[in-house]
């Protein structure tokens, strides 16, 4: 599944287009402390529809990518004598910019515009900046360096499709090289569907996925887990069984981790803080128990947080997601992202098979001699029906 990282990632530099001889826009923010952002869940947290989109690049990208729209980078001239950092948090109008051994309070040079090119924000945690210092203790982001990957999901605050018929975007992660897939076994309850749409997802940003089933400490039977996640692993997908509660499986994920700027994905009450709290019981992070009534996670993570893992790597903690959806994809493109299906698909009495109810089918025939999982066709099939044709 690697293979696919390679070919998206010389594709994917975007830039963030520069609106010359205009003022500055007044920058709009609530009282700000220092040392906290918690203001975002009005940008971030966006109950009932909240998702994370995928957006291929035009020429080069995988089937079923959308045309993205492109996105980049104020020119660096005006910028030269500047310091290069990474933003860590976004808040309105404002974000703080890692440089190094210590962090600033930035603004946004009012030059910058993200909106003409298809997106509704000018920065994103794991944006690469160039900012100016102002002499005390605070700063001006100057240019967004071009992205490498992006994960970002449509901005339903703004109505209607603003940019060629295209609902504008807001960029949730900017220059992850990995996905890591967080599902549960209980509490909620492993959703094999929702697993595969990231999967999708991660293939057609070009990150590297990884799946990670936590709280299996909740099976009865530990190789009922593994029957479970047995047709990922044999998919070639990294695949890890975790508990938060009792540490199985932790020392595999901090390998994995390690060296990357990883993007987390998962329902709310999967884990994912526990899961990053266990690596390092030092964060400040919250963790929200699963209702008792609906078996749903309870939202604890409200806005986007880059977290230094020490001696791991960077993990971006994003919003739960409690609806997700795939932008652009096509039913007919649906079965390059099932690559057990594509093996055996050119073998079907039709050039045009669906693979759900032809005659001569061969992936039907294949899942009746088991060479395709039961599960995996059954997450196609759903997937296959809400999308377009």
């Amino acid at each position: 599944m690697s293979s696919h990282k390679s070919r998206h990632k010389k594709n994917a530099s975007q830039h963030q287009h520069v609106k010359r001889n205009r003022k500055p826009k007044r920058v709009r923010c609530k009282d700000w402390i220092p040392d906290s952002l918690d203001d975002l869940e009005a940008l971030y947290d966006l109950p009932q529809r909240e998702r994370i989109m995928p957006r291929g690049v035009a020429e080069a990208a995988p089937r079923g990518a959308p045309d993205r729209v492109q996105d980049a980078v104020a020119e660096t001239s005006d910028a030269a004598d500047g310091q290069q950092g990474i933003v860590v948090e976004v808040s309105s109008g404002l974000c703080r910019v890692e440089l190094g051994k210590h962090s600033l309070i930035c603004s946004v040079r009012g030059t910058l515009s993200a909106e003409e090119s298809g997106f509704t924000n000018i920065l994103a945690v794991g944006d690469e900046v160039i900012v100016s210092e102002d002499g005390a203790e605070r700063g001006v982001v100057e240019a967004v360096l071009p992205r490498r990957t992006l994960l970002t999901r449509p901005d339903f605050s703004h109505d209607g499709y603003r940019l060629h018929g295209r609902r504008l975007q807001q960029v949730i992660v900017a220059n992850a090289d990995q996905l890591l897939i967080v599902a549960s076994w209980q509490d909620p309850a492993l959703w094999p569907e929702l697993i595969d749409r990231y999967l999708i997802t991660a293939e057609r940003n070009g990150l590297a996925p990884i799946i990670c089933v936590n709280k299996v400490d909740l099976a009865e039977d530990a190789k009922v887990c593994q029957e479970k996640v047995e047709p990922y692993i044999n998919l070639g997908y990294r695949v890890l069984l975790t508990s938060a509660l009792d540490g199985r499986g932790l020392k595999k994920l901090r390998k994995v981790l390690r060296g990357h700027l990883t993007a987390l994905a998962g329902l709310s009450g999967v884990g994912k803080s526990s899961l990053l709290l266990a690596l390092q019981p030092d964060l400040a992070l919250r963790v929200g128990e699963v209702s008792d009534y609906s078996h749903a996670g309870r939202h604890t993570t409200t806005q986007v947080n880059l977290i230094e893992l020490e001696g791991t790597g960077r993990v971006v903690d994003t919003p739960g997601i409690r609806e997700f959806g795939l932008d652009g994809l096509r039913r007919a493109e649906l079965v390059h992202f099932y690559p057990e299906i594509l093996a055996v698909a050119g073998q079907c009495a039709f050039r045009d098979c669906s693979h759900l109810h032809e005659p001569g089918c061969a992936v039907q025939a294949a899942l009746e001699t088991g060479q395709v999982s039961a599960m995996r066709y059954e997450n196609y099939r759903k997937i296959h029906e809400k999308l377009l044709d």
